[in-house]
């Protein structure tokens, strides 16, 4: 099915995770992958200023050796990054279209737009700025990434509806997962009318090894699929989505995913009856009965990030991936102005006003230890 106009293949190739060489991004695999991208029948290719040396690799990759109809490239203004001016926000397209020598972008987007990174691109009036270029040819489609709430998703689309398209993280296990809402805000998405990009189907990996009670669940329904292919093929099968973005890291992943997607199906009902046994398995497992409602940081007199704390903890908890759940504790944390877990003062405040009535100060000793922050 076509969506703006483009007919796009339900599997894109994700460039935020490709394989490196001596910590150097591996441009002869990448250019393997992009060509069995391609002789699959795929053509959506999504990367971004932000990600290093990606656009210079796509440009190698792809753009010097393939005929620019033949392919969809979409990159990503992050205005919220070292930007002080208008300008220094409008130098990352020049940069992009630079790096990845394309000419124009089939997608462009406004990147992770949500809490205090929306107002930026507000501030440095980048919706006209693009709305301009697509007048000028360099960009066909206007869109943005985001990451927060249905409320605020629903604020910004009644306030843009320019924006043709979003990019929304979704996979089943965040599917009803307080901290995500990745239904809450597919359903403001489609209540828009707006053709949804999906990234993280596979939760950054993670649920290409999901716990084992949920491996099994799937493993019982049809030994012979991936795990990952569970995750990619219920993203894809959302009514409304342009592409499913999965960032390969190797040719063995590529390979995997083009090949249950090349010919794709949508879930069957007894299918998605696993999908759904899968998701309350995981939903099972103990974690901190956190909501994200946030009642706890206004009363902490540390400023610590409790809730972020608290979902990078079940991150670990659940999947038991050390080094992505502590990127997620600094990202959610550091990344968002608020203290680490050591800064805790055990005052209790916080366990006074939390709905859940978490015990917050235990509950943080073991993150600070877990993640040693």
């Amino acid at each position: 099915m076509a969506y703006l106009g483009e007919e796009i293949k339900k599997l894109g190739f994700g460039l935020m995770r490709l394989p490196k060489k001596n910590d150097v991004i591996d441009v002869e695999q990448v250019k393997q992958m992009v060509d069995m991208f391609l002789a699959k029948g795929f053509t959506y290719f999504d990367t971004a200023w932000a990600y290093a040396g990606s656009e210079d690799a796509i440009r190698q990759a792809l753009v010097e050796r393939y005929p620019r109809e033949k392919f969809q490239l979409a990159t990503k203004n992050a205005a919220w990054i070292n930007c002080k001016t208008r300008e220094d926000a409008i130098a990352q397209f020049e940069t992009s279209l630079k790096q990845t020598g394309a000419g124009y972008f089939d997608f462009y987007l406004l990147h992770n737009l949500g809490e205090h990174r929306t107002e930026y691109f507000e501030r440095f009036d980048l919706w006209n700025f693009v709305l301009e270029q697509k007048a000028a040819g360099k960009i066909k489609h206007v869109g943005f990434s985001f990451h927060s709430t249905p409320e605020e998703l629903d604020e910004i689309l009644n306030k843009h509806p320019e924006a043709e398209f979003v990019q929304l993280q979704i996979n089943y296990a965040d599917w009803e997962n307080p901290a995500i809402q990745s239904r809450g805000v597919y359903e403001v998405a489609r209540k828009h009318n707006k053709p949804v990009v999906i990234m993280e189907p596979v939760k950054g990996g993670m649920l290409a090894n999901p716990p084992d009670a949920v491996a099994e669940v799937f493993k019982k329904a049809n030994p012979n699929a991936s795990l990952a292919s569970w995750a990619i093929r219920f993203a894809a099968s959302l009514d409304g989505v342009i592409t499913v973005l999965s960032g390969m890291s190797n040719l063995e992943q590529m390979e995997n995913n083009t090949s249950y997607m090349e010919n794709f199906k949508k879930l069957d009902e007894s299918e998605k009856a696993t999908v759904a046994e899968a998701r309350r398995v995981l939903s099972e497992i103990p974690i901190i009965p956190c909501t994200t409602c946030n009642y706890c940081a206004k009363v902490c007199p540390q400023n610590i990030g409790i809730s972020g704390s608290f979902t990078a903890m079940n991150m670990y908890t659940l999947y038991r991936d050390l080094a992505t759940a502590k990127q997620q504790e600094n990202w959610l944390v550091k990344m968002h102005g608020k203290e680490s877990a050591s800064n805790c003062i055990k005052c209790g405040a916080c366990e006074e006003v939390c709905p859940q009535h978490i015990k917050i100060r235990k509950e943080l000793v073991n993150v600070a230890k877990t993640f040693g922050v």
